[in-house]
């Protein structure tokens, strides 16, 4: 470390650095550092001795027989030779004792370890220990101390395994040798005391003293404090060894429960302490927990200074690992457990308040903070039961609960909050146990507390009334204490608390939300009380005087139950002497909370929110304690309360401005009062003034502008009707129908016709309401045509049994006086004539005359259909038989010139329109003028020429009413109009009836359908009138004419039936527009019900009958469209259709009997022609019903709102009638709407939601189709018409020009995939065949090849799941299993070879093999929408004779213009489904091997060897492509097809060059790869360490290259496989390695790889099966970095790469800390608190301190470039690396967060000068201290941790992304 150099003691760097020279001997620009010496003075000396032996001749000597024998070691074949070898070597040293120096020290260590080996014999271990004594004898302890990591790491592991005759051995050379040391100890402490803790295992065995005593000794040396911090770290990293660490502690560990200071003793870190104590109890050795509560027990008690003076973290990870004992359901644990938490004392009461003053607080925290903190976004349910399991032992369970219990609940409520998922989950069963578990009042004491506490003001955030509220819905099951006494009384108190709180301060109702909440909570308590216990006397069975008085309140005797004390004075509101039912507690109550709640600033102002959120809670609590009430339970005391008061107080809410559900919830709450006889005083709302207000308050909301209140509006006047006795609600609906003056209410009529259409039959409207409907019945006869129109819609609309009345005109409506003058009216372009009255008429006398007999018409429409009425008898009334003068016409009939008169009156307007009585006048007299012209022509005397004159005369008076925005005279012009058409040329000439089919069919606002058939048999007209067209498309178009819509849709129904031949010009319009209203309607329904929560009124004008109108109409223009289309009618504009012949049995309506048979018989089986206008139409039908089909789906709803019902009652209407439309279609032409609704799927839509859009339309096709059979064989149909030839179809039918045949299968693939698998095996015959006919001839359907395919994959995944695959046929048909049937054995073949045609075509097409040029690159004409649905457009509709030309094709194509996908698309499509479905599933479709094997070479050949084959310089293949190989390898009878291309990919040169992603998709394929052929492995460890080339001209350069990429081929194909899955190539794989490690030749790249395969086999074996690898790698490692020390390499020097390497490896083991390493690894880090506490004089021993002491002082050679500011070098990204390591363990440590090791330098490549690693040759010590330290408290409590707390805290994420980093460059 940079601070290091002014450290007192220290000595001169420079001084001791220089070898033979005073200065660097080398140019510093020559770029080579001079050789320097180590940091160490003693080893500085010894190197100086070891120069001046150097010249020595016997030295040399020595030093050659040392070799002679070390060369001996290579030929070792067995455990004799090894002691030989060690024999021979002994004698040579002993040969040479004049000399204390070993030469070749470094591989005699190397030797001496290596037999060390746990595999050897005992006899070689005694002669190995023979030289190690004589070698440490020779040297002396300045020797050894020079030489520790030579000589040191063959001795410390071996006592661990070491056999018994050895052992005395050992411990002599430990105790002779290592003891003499002294302060050389000290950096060896760790790794001595993990080398001496075997011994200990055996406490009675022989050793077992000389280790404690050796132990005691290394104490002694190296200060107690010392040793024991690193006896802790052997406890935090090495879990085998704490039941031998603990052995020691349970004897030497001092007591520091009377010790103020304790670091004398422990050390300055006692939280190292504290994490090892922790580390131990989470281990699973139960011996080492209980040796670890026993310590604690002793001697660090929780009362103790030492553990008072423990930083608070600390404190906390130790209480977390150790009251996590509890859960190992151990009794010795547990009961040292409580001996630790409750003290040593006797009694339970000192036990508690030991418990309470010392570890409570502590454990509360623990277990909150533990509660409060989610793992991965998962809660730990581990706190929970740590809580239920303390509950057991109540000396702990009871103040804990205290303490605990609602921070458990919030921390439960908060996780719930954020992970809604959660709730079914372990974290709720956990939490319900808890709750279980716990005592009732243990939980409602803190509760209560809390929420009086918030109440008042005292305390703010508590959350505790949303956490009774959480535990009342979350905690399902509830004692019966709590629901008989612990919630009634809660409930009381907070209804008595609100009161008095609202008492003296009103305005928090308005605006403070804890008032909101507590309301909320009542009524959330409310459920869970029953009748019995709301209406008896609480027993709270307590003594106190408080709780006995009955005339305590109820918040008093809660508090003294609870023990709350509140700071505030309480005065409760109550007198009443029974006080202690809960009831009647709480009734007067809430009465006047409800009070305070209407409280606004001026009557008929807006309540605030909050007021009006609490008024609702408090009315529904009160209309839920009235339903409780009964004759079992009941109060016979009166309640506190005065109903008029209240009444009068309450009817301040009831006006327009107030919203809905308030005014729903006050009068629900009036009439729950005053219906229950129980509640005494009675509320009486049976008179006038209350009934008035609720009345009109709820007729406000019946208008047209609040529609989605209507049913609950109906509901509620219906309530009021049934509790009052004196026609109150009667009286005022009729009064509300008529203002002061008598005059109608326009509104109110609307409202009262809402009322009385939502009304059921069997609650006799009529006769509980018959004042309000005379009223309207006598509007019929008003003098207002408005208030007549208002009334005319309402017996229409509303009285579901409206029938027409039709009076006879007077024919002597003709006076002189009367003079008209021809007008004309323009609109839109358009001139109609009328007349104007030139003087002023008397209006009153021609009306008079016509209501007197429209008096008549009334009496006669009470015979309802009965009694046949006649124009002629009014004829004969009046004797008229002659015309009046002033319209004669010679040679006209008195008929003629009666309807020329009435037509004047009709056409004729007041010259002055702005006098106001005139209009209004005229208005009468046309009215009633039509009335009797629609009696005249409809009794059909009528001659042709008149009825002409008369149709122009009303259709241009329609058209000026429609755009004049007039609906007065719509109605009766539309019925005369009828009439008149009705009466044309051609119809029968003798009517039976008197009125027409249209007046007599609307009865409800519905058209029959019978009647509407009958009406295609009676005769038709043959002309249309050029204006009639226009005016029905603006009749039901325009907005304003929405309310006589009904109108104009039952005059479309019944009258354009009777047009032959004009079905162009007219149906189609008519279609059209009713289409556009209908969505119009849908998108405002679709906004309407969006936000159902919306806290402002909704306004929406569109209802069902107005939608259901529009469908009545729709689906009698299409249903006439086709029938006229099939009739052989010439249509205009279009081209004439031919002659359809009989359809044939084979075709699509003879394969299956009765599954298409209509029941309307006048739609024939032919089908539509393909462009025709009637296919237009029923196209453009079928889609608007489907998108209101799809977007009225119910959706399910948690909270109910006042608008759900009536969303309700409208979807369901409107789905069931749309359902019912289309159900009609479909049976007349079933194919032609199959193909729109695939189509609509298909398309997109902006006012379809696509979540809804699938599940819905298989919906609809469901109910339409008879079954999936029915369906699929249809879908078949088309598919097979599209792709045969025009020459070759044996039938004609119309086909969908927008929707091609990938398209249908698309569909139909999505179709089969929602079916069941009984239902698949009935569809699977039919499918079958289609596919037998794509096999038959692939060229020709090579473009349905793919399609079809992935269809027959899906098909047979569903048929396998199901017990028909036992049957024979089926699973011949599946190929399942190879079986022949007797009746046709070629068959299974013919399928087999049917599906491998259609895989082969697809492999075919996906490898660009298949006739590229001919269809493969088309454009979109021919591929068009291949697949993907939603990148299909729509094209336009082309002419008809573009499709003649085009329909005799074999596939219908697309519009040109139209985008698709292209070529490539559909490559990469078919890949990915070879890859996905097909080869998953192929051993279902071919059980034949060789066929499998056959089909995979051909995706082998095709598709994987071209895209390996790729001139790039990254092997970066396909996604897909990985797919289809990650498939094939788990096929067994493939491996001959994949095991090729995988090899050869292997071997490819590229093959690193890739990205680390791609290296995770080759990963399974190789492992399968060296799985599947043994030899592969072992060949490519044979290349490793090949021999060189013998050519003299070979490139030694490019050999190093190739060995190193073979190296890095066997670290893949390790790192690929399992954990220990090459155990067996192990030995193999080590002796190549160390061949490699032993060569001198060997490049520094190659170096670099063989650690880089060491990094990955720490990674793949367990630690155990590295033992014997460890001496060479540790000999090599310390051999790398005295090389580094002793001589630098030079800036760019290919050494770099090696050092790098091995401080990679370091890094990795470092992370890891396998038990196996940490006894060498003090070699090369400082392992003990030195790394972070540095002692006075503190020299560096470890190998990387040494390093950073030297090269941070080396001059730095680089040269400076400018490489700009994005410029980074090797030594600044190091030490970001460092620094972002360190911030993350000081954050970690801190906040005791969750931190896993990772390495280092995973993402260091290069480095350009050893000084660039200088950060981590500086850090590296103190982070490996800092991970474990921090890793500690990672691990305790954690549930994915290891076997070892350290293990667990490795980031094997980041480890094993490091090494896929250094693998695959990514170039």
């Amino acid at each position: 470390m940079a601070e290091t150099s002014s450290r007192p003691g220290e000595f001169s760097r420079v001084a001791t650095k220089v070898l033979d020279r005073g200065t660097f001997g080398n140019d510093p620009k020559s770029g080579t550092y001079p050789q320097l010496d180590n940091v160490s003075p003693t080893r500085l000396l010894a190197v100086n001795a070891s120069n001046a032996l150097s010249g020595d001749p016997k030295f040399k000597k020595y030093t050659q027989q040392v070799d002679k024998c070390l060369a001996t070691f290579d030929s070792i074949h067995e455990w004799a030779d090894f002691i030989a070898f060690l024999t021979k070597l002994l004698k040579t040293l002993q040969s040479f004792m004049q000399f204390k120096e070993i030469p070749q020290k470094l591989w005699v260590g190397k030797r001496l370890a290596q037999c060390m080996n746990p595999a050897l014999p005992s006899g070689v271990h005694q002669r190995a220990l023979d030289v190690y004594s004589h070698i440490l004898a020779v040297i002396g302890p300045e020797g050894l101390k020079r030489d520790l990591q030579i000589w040191s790491p063959g001795l410390f592991p071996f006592l661990a395994y070491s056999a018994t005759s050895v052992r005395p051995a050992l411990l002599n050379i430990y105790d002779n040798h290592y003891l003499a040391l002294k302060g050389g100890l000290h950096p060896i402490t760790k790794a001595f005391i993990l080398a001496l803790l075997p011994g200990l295992e055996e406490e009675n065995g022989e050793f077992f003293d000389k280790v404690m005593n050796i132990l005691d000794k290394v104490s002694e040396t190296v200060t107690q404090a010392f040793f024991l911090q690193n006896l802790w770290l052997v406890l935090l990293t090495a879990p085998a060894a704490r039941g031998t660490a603990l052995a020691y502690l349970s004897r030497r560990f001092p007591k520091l429960n009377d010790q103020a200071d304790i670091t004398p003793i422990i050390g300055r870190d006692v939280g190292l302490m504290i994490r090892a104590f922790a580390a131990s109890l989470e281990d699973d050795d139960n011996l080492v927990r209980r040796g670890i509560l026993e310590l604690l027990t002793q001697s660090f008690k929780l009362d103790s200074p030492a553990f008072k003076q423990s930083h608070a973290d600390d404190k906390q990870t130790l209480m977390k690992a150790a009251s996590g004992v509890v859960l190992r359901k151990d009794l010795s644990l547990s009961r040292r457990l409580y001996s630790w938490l409750l003290g040593t004392a006797e009694s339970s009461e000192e036990q508690v308040k030991y418990f309470r003053q010392n570890g409570l607080e502590l454990l509360r925290n623990t277990l909150r903070a533990e509660m409060s903190a989610s793992s991965s976004g998962v809660p730990d349910p581990r706190p929970y039961k740590i809580f239920i399991s303390l509950l057991d032992k109540w000396e702990i369970g009871s103040p804990l609960t205290e303490v605990l219990i609602i921070d458990s609940v919030k921390a439960v409520q908060q996780h719930l909050t954020h992970e809604p998922l959660l709730s079914d989950g372990d974290l709720i069963m956990t939490a319900n146990e808890l709750y279980k578990v716990i005592e009732p009042i243990a939980l409602w004491k803190p509760l209560f507390a809390s929420c009086v506490a918030e109440l008042l003001g005292e305390q703010t955030g508590t959350g505790a009334l949303q956490i009774i509220s959480f535990v009342l819905r979350v905690f399902k099951s509830h004692d019966e204490e709590s629901l008989r006494v612990h919630l009634p009384v809660i409930f009381t108190a907070l209804c008595d608390l609100l009161d008095m709180i609202l008492a003296v301060d009103s305005h928090r109702v308005r605006s403070d939300p804890v008032v909101l909440e507590a309301i909320q909570l009542l009524g959330g308590i409310l459920p869970h009380l029953s009748s019995g216990t709301l209406t008896r006397p609480l027993d709270l069975r307590s003594d106190s005087e408080a709780e006995a008085s009955t005339r305590a309140s109820p918040l008093t005797r809660a508090m003294a139950l609870y023990k709350v004390r509140t700071q505030k004075s309480l005065e409760s509101r109550h007198q009443n002497k029974a006080t202690l039912v809960p009831l009647a507690v709480t009734f007067g109550s809430l009465m006047r909370i409800s009070l305070a709640c209407v409280k606004v600033p001026a009557p008929g102002q807006i309540m605030f929110t909050n007021s009006r959120e609490c008024l609702s809670g408090v009315l529904s609590i009160l209309m839920e304690l009235t339903k409780r009430l009964d004759d079992r339970h009941r109060i016979e005391a009166e309640l506190v309360w005065t109903p008029v008061q209240w009444l009068i107080a309450m009817e301040d809410i009831l006006h327009e401005n107030s919203t809905f559900e308030v005014v729903d919830k006050a009068i629900s709450a009036f009439i729950a009062l005053s219906s229950s006889q129980f509640i005494r005083p009675r509320l009486v709302i049976d008179h006038r003034r209350a009934i008035s207000k609720m009345v009109l308050v709820l007729l406000a909301f019946l208008r047209p502008q609040w529609v989605p209140y209507h049913v609950r509006a109906v509901q509620l006047i219906w309530s009021l009707e049934a509790n009052t006795r004196h026609g109150h609600v009667e009286a005022v609906i009729a009064g509300s129908l008529l203002d002061g003056d008598g005059r109608p209410q326009l509104a109110s009529f609307d409202a009262f016709g809402v009322l009385w259409r939502l009304t059921d039959d069997s609650l006799l409207p009529g006769f509980h309401f018959k004042t309000p409907m005379m009223i309207v019945l006598d509007s019929l006869r008003s003098n207002d045509p408005n208030h007549r129109r208002v009334g005319e819609t309402w017996m229409r609309c509303c009285l579901k049994s409206y029938l027409r009345v039709l009076d006879p005109l007077l024919l002597d409506l003709v006076d002189p006086d009367i003079i008209r003058a021809p007008a004309v009216t323009t609109f839109n372009g358009r001139d109609t004539r009328g007349y104007t009255y030139q003087r002023p008429i008397d209006e009153r006398r021609l009306h008079h005359v016509l209501e007197t007999l429209l008096i008549r018409q009334i009496l006669r429409y009470q015979a309802e259909r009965k009694k046949v009425f006649a124009i002629r008898e009014i004829l004969d009334d009046f004797s008229l038989t002659k015309p009046p003068a002033s319209v004669a016409h010679d040679g006209s009939m008195y008929m003629d010139v009666l309807i020329e008169v009435l037509l004047r009156f009709v056409l004729s307007e007041p010259k002055k329109i702005g006098a106001s009585s005139a209009p209004i006048a005229n208005l009468q007299v046309q009215s009633s003028a039509l009335d009797l012209l629609q009696a005249i022509v409809t009794k059909g005397d009528v001659d042709p020429l008149t009825l002409d004159n008369v149709e122009a005369a009303i259709i241009g008076k329609l058209f000026v009413s429609v755009h004049s925005e007039r609906l007065e005279l719509q109605n009766k012009l539309l019925h005369v109009l009828h009439s008149v058409i009705v009466a044309s040329p051609g119809t029968d000439a003798a009517k039976p009836e008197y009125g027409s089919r249209f007046d007599r069919t609307q009865t409800g606002g519905t058209f029959s359908g019978e009647a509407a058939d009958q009406s295609l048999n009676s005769p038709v007209s043959s002309k249309v009138n050029p204006l009639l067209v226009q005016t029905l498309i603006d009749g039901i178009s325009k907005a304003t004419n929405r309310s006589v819509l009904q109108h104009w849709v039952d005059f479309i129904l019944m009258t354009i039936p009777r047009f032959q031949q004009s079905v162009t010009n007219l149906l189609f319009p008519l279609s059209d527009s009713i289409c556009r209203q209908l969505r119009v309607g849908l998108e405002d329904l679709v906004r309407t019900y969006a936000d159902s929560q919306a806290t402002a009124n909704t306004r929406s004008f569109t209802t069902d009958s107005d939608l259901i109108a529009l469908f009545n109409a729709l689906e009698r223009l299409v249903l006439l469209g086709l029938t006229k289309s099939e009739s052989g009618y010439p249509e205009d504009d279009t081209a004439s259709v031919q002659e359809k012949s009989a359809v044939e049995s084979s075709g699509l309506l003879g394969l299956v009997s009765n599954v298409f048979s209509s029941d309307s018989a006048s739609v024939q089986e032919e089908h539509l022609a393909t462009r025709s206008p009637s296919y237009y139409c029923l196209d453009e039908a079928v889609r608007i019903l489907y998108a209101i089909w799809i977007m009225t789906q119910p959706l399910p709803r948690e909270v109910s709102s006042p608008i759900s019902e009536t969303q309700s009652l409208v979807f369901s209407r409107v789905r069931l009638r749309c359902r019912k439309v289309l159900e009609r279609l479909f049976r007349a032409q079933s194919a032609e709407v199959l193909e729109s609704l695939v189509e609509c799927w298909n398309r997109g839509d902006d006012i379809i939601r696509p979540s809804l859009k699938s599940a819905g339309t298989f919906e609809i096709v469901d109910l339409l189709a008879a079954s999936a059979q029915t369906v699929v064989h249809m879908l078949c149909e088309s598919i097979s018409y599209r792709i045969t030839p025009a020459g070759e179809r044996s039938r004609k039918m119309a086909i969908n020009p927008n929707l091609p045949d990938t398209i249908i299968f698309s569909f139909l693939e999505e179709y089969i995939g929602r079916l069941e698998g009984p239902i698949a095996v009935q569809v699977w015959n039919r499918y079958v065949s289609l596919t037998k006919e794509i096999a038959s001839n692939v060229y020709l359907y090579k473009r349905q090849v793919y399609p079809a395919i992935r269809c027959f994959v899906c098909l047979s995944e569903k048929v396998a799941q199901t017990t028909a695959v036992e049957d024979r046929r089926t699973r011949k048909e599946m190929q399942v299993r190879n079986q022949v049937l007797a009746q046709s054995p070629s068959n299974l073949r013919m399928l087999q070879d049917n599906f491998t045609k259609l895989a082969d075509t697809c492999i075919l097409i996906a490898g660009r093999s298949f006739d590229q040029g001919n269809w493969i690159r088309r454009g979109p004409k021919d591929v068009g929408g291949l697949i993907e649905r939603s990148t299909t457009p729509i094209p336009k509709v082309q002419s008809d004779a573009a499709l003649n030309e085009k329909s005799d094709g074999a596939s219908l194509p697309a519009e040109d213009s139209q985008r698709s996908l292209s070529g490539l698309d559909l490559i990469d499509q078919i890949n990915e489904f070879l890859g996905a479905k097909l080869l998953p599933n192929l051993r279902r479709f071919l059980a034949d091997p060789d066929k499998v094997l056959a089909l995979c070479n051909n995706m082998v050949y095709y598709i994987v060897a071209p895209s390996m084959k790729t001139k790039s310089r990254t092997l970066e293949v396909e996604r897909p492509i990985m797919d289809i190989m990650t498939e094939m390898v788990k096929i067994p009878a493939a491996l001959k097809a994949w095991r090729a291309p995988i090899s050869e990919a292997f071997n490819d040169t590229r093959f690193f060059n890739a990205t680390p992603v791609s290296s995770t998709r080759w990963r399974p394929l190789l492992k399968t790869l060296m799985e599947s052929d043994k030899t592969v492995m072992a060949e490519l460890i044979g290349k490793i360490t090949a021999a060189p080339s013998a050519n003299i001209f070979a490139n030694r350069e490019y050999e190093m290259l190739l060995r190193s990429l073979n190296l890095r081929r066997l670290s893949f194909a390790l790192f690929a496989g399992d954990r220990n899955q090459y155990l067996a190539q192990l030995p193999a794989i080590q002796e190549k390695l160390v061949d490699l490690l032993r060569s001198s030749t060997l490049a520094p790249v190659v170096l670099s790889e063989v650690y880089l395969c060491l990094r990955v086999l720490l990674c793949r074996l367990s630690p155990h099966n590295m033992n014997s690898f460890w001496p060479v790698i540790l000999t090599e490692m310390f051999r790398v970095f005295e090389q580094c020390i002793s001589s630098p390499p030079a800036d760019g020097s290919e050494d770099l790469l090696v050092i790098v390497a091995a401080c990679k490896f370091l890094d990795l083991v470092l992370v890891l800390q396998t038990e196996e390493f940490q006894v060498h690894q003090w070699m090369f880090v400082t392992d003990t608190v030195d790394a972070v506490y540095r002692p006075e004089a503190w020299i560096p021993e470890a190998v990387m301190d040494q390093l950073a002491e030297i090269i941070v002082d080396l001059p730095d050679l680089r040269e400076h470039h400018d490489h700009g500011d994005n410029a980074i070098t090797g030594a600044a990204l190091v030490s970001s690396v460092m620094e972002r390591a360190g911030s993350g363990l000081a954050n970690g440590s801190a906040a005791s967060a969750t931190v896993l090791r990772r390495p280092l330098l995973s993402s260091i490549r290069s480095i350009d000068s050893i000084k660039d690693l200088v950060p981590f040759f500086s850090h590296v010590s103190l982070f490996s201290y800092e991970s474990v330290y921090s890793s500690a408290v990672t691990a305790v409590g954690s549930s994915t941790a290891g076997p070892g707390a350290v293990d667990g805290a490795v980031d094997w994420q980041a480890v094993e992304q490091g090494l896929l980093e250094e693998m695959f460059e990514g170039r």
